[in-house]
This record gives structure tokens, C-alpha cells and sequence, in this order.
């Protein structure tokens, strides 16, 4: 943009999209505030507090003001602060989640130390780290979470060879239950309403409503057939839209003492194949079709095309099916016939002990197979605590996130809302149109969850122009790296509401940095580490830099973590997650595998894997496994490496292949970037793009012959920062 603030006048105004008289009213207030604010960032907060930025202005006018104000930023330091644009004010902080615990409590914990909730929230982070069972003896009683028997303790440290504690010993529960029930704290009656939907093809006047009393009975109706079908323990995958079907399914299968194996709707057969071999699946539950932007896709197919076990199979819209079922498989429709009246009038749940498996998920590594990730009822517990204390989710708020069951983000809302009395915001098809946007508004959603490559593509497309999306307080993001401009786009749609960053992982059910309504968020930018998480940044030595010094590496967290997984399926945890990593303060640290960048003032922005993993749509998926199905796409290719990188401008990681050609065959990158699409989309996950082929001689290697693909992305990177400049 070039020119500051200060320097901006009415021409400016109109030229980035305002009426003359727009720009008159708007020039008179912002001199005002330059008057009287020395700080470029002094000014941004003004400017929002006063809502002088209007959704309905168009975005290059946003950006005219934002980039022009923080027109200093982009020469400051590599390890400088990120540029601010959400202020926490002290109203709302002592009203959130958080800051009532913290003012109830703060005083008698830290005595005169304790200011207030946004002043004292350091004190508040670390208390929760270095005292994680008073912390969580105070968040348990926040949450819908019952117990038929109480813990014996919240921690139990004496067995060494569980790096992370064992929490919450003899309890037993049934966290689907606690989904269920009415409460009083979180205020949760009978009557509140538990979700609300829309389907894609169906009158956009329409939302459709189901009140908590509503969906446990619909529960319990399901849970009494899976009791007719299934026996207690078995594993039962869920491969459907995010439904509210799917959403009943989820829940039934935990209420009924089984596990919900997780299978996203878009992989291919020998990915869905893969899955319920690993969890060894007694059944699955699935669509016949997708309907997704006005058309449908086949499911059932790929589905029996991968598994031999019983299917049942839920119709995308009506009663009726649109496929023929082979012999073994059943209807929706005919899987509830098959219960008794006594099913339909009440079910009781199968209480378990806390360390019972409820959900497998999945989380690629650098082998054949995806990691499996048992996630037991403390993930639950743990998903839901972290949506109290970094979203602020209360009852009465509307949370919609487009998501999907297969991946951790599906289970996770479900354990938002309903142990936090929020509703859940469903739409039955694709979240990329105006549909969707119409859907939020009609909704009146409170919390909106995105992944930024979404976010993308409503910017550029313009679909949401004229919707009203101001009766959001909270957007979050997730899965990938956050863009400033998309975001700056994103936010501004609800006057520069709060966009709450979340970065973790599968096997931690949690985030381990996040935003906080707390604290001045930036960005793209985490401002802390979660409630009870510890963690340090080290170098290539394995020791770690000073504690809060700015810095450059690899993170490693602190092992005791309620929620985080201790077992693996199909691999040693041990292994995958502990062996070789640096000690801290006589405990061994928990691998994750990012590069972390903390700045200054303590915001962190994350830089990319350690390992061979990259993120593609928000989907972690390793090296190995883009480079077995590439080295097959012609039969010119002698071997493949895959890397991802950031564009030069910011944003979520693209995907580049490097490959090597066989001796006397020619090839150019063009062609095989059309091969290695087909063949990727095909044999992997048809939402996975090849951005950038490029042949090579040979890749680097190191002493031992592994291919040094970080050098690989290095060169990715310098081309494309290059190619940007031109």
C-alpha cells in the first residue's frame, strides 16, 4: 500500500471503493484518532473499538487501512511482534469462561499478585501448568461431565513408564451420557436446543431445530439397534457427511459401549480399506450418495468396494435408498425396525471406566498404514475444556464448523457443544457457496469454525457479499497455516471479531497453542499455549532456548497432558512420541514435529514440520505415502520426492513433487503433474492438488542415502519467493 496512515486522505478513500460522502465522514474521525494515538497499534484499536471499518465496505478499502497503518510492520525484525488487531476488553474478559474462574478464584491463588483476568492471565497459564490437578479440579465442575464413580485422584504420577500421568483413575462414565443430559452448569434445560441444520437442496427459509430431550431420544432409539446388531466393545465406522444422522450415529455408538471408528467421506477405497482393517470394524454406517453442491457422489460403492462387513446404509435425502444392498448389508430404515418397543421408550447407557476406547482415529505417519489413535472418554473431557478456555463457548452460542467425522475436528465440536450446553450448526452439503453463508446467518451463529483454505475461496469468489454475519463473536481456524489477508477479510465480516488460532493434534484431543480471549490476538499468530500445556522450543543440539527467549526450533511438550493418547494401535507410542527426545527438568519431552517461531512478546507462528509430514487442506499426510503412489504414475519415473511449502505471501502449504527420470526416458512437468494428480486423487484423497512438479538429476542424500528432502523444500521455497518478485 505504501503510504501511512497519516498520509491517507479522502482520495485515497474513494479510490479503494467509498462514496465521497463515506469518505468525508470517515477521514474527519480517523485525523481525530491520529491525534490523539501514538501508536500505529493505538490507532487499530480505535478504529475497531469505534467499528469505523464496516463489513459491508469492500475489502480493499480493509486493507488500505490495516496495511497502512502497520506500514512500519513488514521492516521490523524476524523475532518482532506480530501486527494486532483484537483487543480483549476487561468487560468481556471477566465475563468469559476463563476470566470468572479467575476472578473467583484468582485472589485466594495468587493474593495481591492478582490484578485482573487479562493482566493476570500469565499467572493463570502457568499456575494451570505447574498445578495441573488443582486446575482441572476447578474445570471439572464447568463442564458437563458426571461420574457414576468419582476419580480416586486427578493424577496419578507413580508409574514411570507412563511418561504422561495417569488421570482420572477409577472414575467411570459414559461421556456420550454427559453429551445428553439436562444441567444446570452449563446451563443445559431439556428444552434448549441442541442442534440446528439446514439441507442444501431444501426451502433457505428453513432451519431446522432439535431440542436436547429430542436428540436423546433419537440417541437411544440408535444406540437399542446397535445393542440388537453389535456386541458391547466392537469398532464401528462412521463414513457419512457430517450430518445430523452422523451426529445421532457418533453418539449412539459411544452411549452403547462400542468405539466410533472415524473414516472421512472423501478417501478412496483402500484408504477406507486400511481403516477398518487396522480397528478391525465389525460394521460400518454410511450414505448411498454425497450430495454436495447440487450433485451427488457415489459412497455405498466405494464403501463395499473396500470392506466386506456389514454396511448399514442411511439415504442422502427421503426414506428411500438409490442403491441396491448386496445380502449382508441393511437400510437405515431396517436397522431401526429391528427395535423393540422397550428400545424406543428408554435405554440405558454402558458406563465405563474412564480409559475405555470411545473413538479411533487416524493420523498419518511415515509407514504403510495411518496411525491409529485410540482416543479413550478423557479426550473427550480434554477437547471439551480447551473449547471453554480458548473459544469462550457458553450455552446459548450457535457453533457451526464444516467438518467431518474422519477427521478430529468432527468429534471435537460434538464435545464443544454439548459438554459446554452451546447448539451445534449443521449444513447438509457443501460449505463453499453462498448457501452456506446464508445458512450462518439464518442460523444466527455465534462461533464459526473454518480451515483457511475455505476462507480462501470465499474471498475470491465473493459468495458471502450482502450476508450478515455480525452476530458472530468468534471465528476459529484450524488445520492449516492462516493467511493475513484472507483473515483480515474473514474478520472483518463481524467488525473485527476475534479469530481463534488452534494448532495440535489427533493424539493430543487438544490444541497445544491457541489464541485466548485474554489476550491481544494477531494474524495468523498463536498468543499462548493451552491451559496445562508446557512446552520448550530447542535447537538442533536437543537443548533447549531460554524460557520465553525469541527463538527458531523444533517444540517439544511437556509429557503430562490429560487427554493425550498413550497407546497406538498399530505402533509403539513409545517410539513414535518420546524415544530420542531431549529431557527437561528431569522429564522427557513429548515429540510433535513442528518448527515454531516465538517472537518477542510471546506470540508464536508456526514455521513448518521437523519431520516428513506435511499438512495438504488441513489433512496430515506423510511423504512416504504421496511418493508410493507417484513412483507408480509412469513408467518413466525412477523415484519421487514429495515436500510442501508455504506461498511466498502466507498460507496453507502446497504440495511439490521433485522427480528423478529413468535413464534414456524424457518427461516434461506439465505431463506429470497431470499424472500425479489422477493418480494421488484416485489412490489417496481426491482433495489433495499437486501445485509445482520439478524433474531433477538426483536429490540430495544423506550419508546413509535418505533423501535430505528438507534441502528439496529449501530450493521449493527460494524459486517461488523468486518467481513472486518478477
Amino acid at each position: 500500500m505504501g503510504e501511512r496512515i497519516r498520509e491517507l486522505g479522502v482520495k485515497d478513500f474513494v479510490k479503494a471503493g467509498l462514496s465521497v460522502a463515506e469518505a468525508i465522514e470517515f477521514d474527519g474521525v480517523l485525523r481525530e484518532i491520529v491525534s490523539l494515538c501514538v501508536s500505529s497499534t493505538d490507532i487499530w484499536r480505535q478504529i475497531v473499538t469505534r467499528r469505523l471499518l464496516k463489513p459491508s465496505h469492500p475489502h480493499s478499502f480493509h486493507q488500505l487501512v490495516y496495511y497502512s497503518n502497520y506500514h512500519s510492520s513488514s521492516h521490523a525484525s524476524d523475532y518482532a511482534d506480530p501486527p494486532l488487531y483484537w483487543f480483549p476488553s476487561l468487560e468481556q474478559a471477566k465475563i468469559s469462561n476463563l476470566g470468572r474462574v479467575m476472578e473467583a478464584y484468582g485472589p485466594k491463588l495468587f493474593g495481591a499478585s492478582y490484578k485482573d483476568p487479562i493482566t493476570s492471565y500469565p499467572l493463570m497459564h502457568k499456575f494451570s501448568v505447574d498445578n495441573p490437578k488443582e486446575y482441572w479440579s476447578i474445570v471439572l465442575k464447568e463442564l458437563s461431565v458426571s461420574f457414576i464413580e468419582a476419580p480416586r485422584c486427578i493424577l496419578d504420577t507413580s508409574d514411570p513408564s507412563k511418561h504422561g500421568g495417569t488421570w482420572l483413575p477409577g472414575s467411570v462414565l459414559n461421556i456420550a451420557d454427559c453429551c445428553l443430559q439436562p444441567g444446570t452448569h452449563p446451563h443445559k434445560p431439556d428444552d434448549s436446543l441442541a442442534i440446528v441444520w439446514r439441507d442444501e437442496e431444501c426451502d433457505d427459509s428453513v432451519v431446522n431445530r432439535m431440542t436436547l430431550k429430542q436428540l436423546r431420544q433419537q440417541v437411544m432409539l440408535v444406540a437399542s439397534a446397535i445393542d440388537a446388531t453389535f456386541s458391547k466393545g466392537d469398532a464401528i465406522a462412521i463414513d457419512m457427511q457430517m450430518t445430523v444422522n452422523a451426529v445421532v450415529i457418533y453418539l449412539a455408538i459411544v452411549l452403547a459401549g462400542c468405539a466410533v471408528v472415524s473414516i472421512a467421506d472423501s478417501f478412496a477405497p483402500k484408504e477406507i480399506s486400511s481403516r477398518l482393517r487396522v480397528s478391525k470394524a465389525k460394521g460400518i454406517f454410511t450414505q448411498d450418495f454425497i450430495l454436495r453442491g447440487g450433485k451427488k457422489f457415489p459412497l455405498y460403492s466405494r464403501v463395499t468396494e473396500a470392506t466386506s462387513c456389514k454396511v448399514i446404509v442411511v439415504p442422502v435425502t427421503g426414506d428411500e435408498l438409490g442403491v441396491q444392498l448386496r445380502e449382508q448389508d441393511i437400510s437405515w430404515k431396517a436397522f431401526l425396525s429391528s427395535v423393540s418397543q422397550n428400545g424406543r421408550s428408554g435405554y440405558s447407557p454402558f458406563y465405563q471406566s474412564v480409559d475405555s476406547v470411545t473413538n479411533i482415529l487416524f493420523s498419518s505417519g511415515t509407514t504403510g498404514d495411518p496411525k491409529a489413535i485410540p482416543w479413550t472418554q478423557l479426550a473427550p473431557i480434554r477437547s471439551a475444556a480447551d473449547g471453554w478456555a480458548a473459544i469462550d463457548i457458553q450455552p446459548g452460542d450457535v457453533y457451526c464448523w464444516p467438518t467431518n467425522l474422519g477427521w478430529v475436528i468432527g468429534p471435537t465440536v460434538l464435545y464443544h457443544c454439548f459438554l459446554n450446553g452451546a447448539t451445534l450448526a449443521l449444513y447438509h452439503g457443501s460449505p463453499q457457496g453462498r448457501d452456506f453463508g446464508k445458512f450462518v446467518q439464518d442460523a444466527g451463529v455465534t462461533i464459526l469454525g473454518t480451515v483457511p483454505s475455505l476462507v480462501k475461496g470465499w474471498k475470491s469468489t465473493q459468495c458471502m457479499e450482502g450476508l450478515d454475519w455480525t452476530k458472530i463473536r468468534a471465528f476459529c481456524s484450524s488445520g492449516e497455516t492462516s493467511n493475513v489477508d484472507d483473515d483480515l477479510w474473514l474478520s472483518s465480516k463481524a467488525y473485527y471479531s476475534q479469530i481463534v488460532e488452534l494448532c495440535g493434534g489427533t493424539e493430543l484431543a487438544s490444541s497445544y497453542i491457541a489464541g485466548s480471549p485474554l489476550q491481544p490476538q494477531a494474524f495468523g499468530a498463536f498468543s499462548t499455549a493451552s491451559m496445562t500445556t508446557g512446552f520448550v522450543i530447542f535447537g538442533e543440539d536437543g537443548v533447549a532456548y531460554p524460557e520465553g527467549a525469541p527463538c527458531v526450533g523444533e517444540v517439544g511438550l511437556f509429557p503430562l497432558s490429560l487427554g493425550a493418547s498413550d497407546r497406538l494401535l498399530n505402533a509403539d507410542h513409545d517410539r513414535v512420541y518420546f524415544r530420542g527426545m531431549p529431557t527437561y527438568k528431569r522429564k522427557v519431552l513429548r515429540r510433535h514435529g513442528d518448527i515454531i517461531l516465538r517472537t518477542v512478546g510471546g506470540y508464536i507462528i508456526v514455521q513448518g514440520r521437523a519431520d516428513d509430514t506435511m499438512n495438504l487442506g488441513g489433512i496430515k499426510t506423510s511423504s512416504i505415502e504421496i511418493e508410493r503412489v507417484c513412483d507408480r504414475a509412469d513408467k518413466c519415473i525412477s523415484e519421487t520426492a514429495a515436500v510442501s511449502v508455504a506461498p511466498p505471501s502466507g498460507g496453507p502449504e502446497q504440495l511439490a513433487i521433485f522427480v528423478v527420470l529413468k535413464k534414456g526416458y524424457i518427461s516434461n512437468a506439465e505431463t506429470l503433474k497431470l499424472k500425479f494428480s489422477k493418480t494421488i486423487q484416485s489412490n489417496l484423497n481426491p482433495l489433495f492438488k499437486v501445485s509445482h512438479v520439478k524433474v531433477v538429476a538426483e536429490f540430495p542424500r544423506t550419508a546413509s542415502n535418505k533423501i535430505l528432502r528438507r534441502v528439496l523444500r529449501d530450493q521449493m521455497k527460494q524459486e517461488l519467493s523468486v518467481k513472486s518478485r518478477l
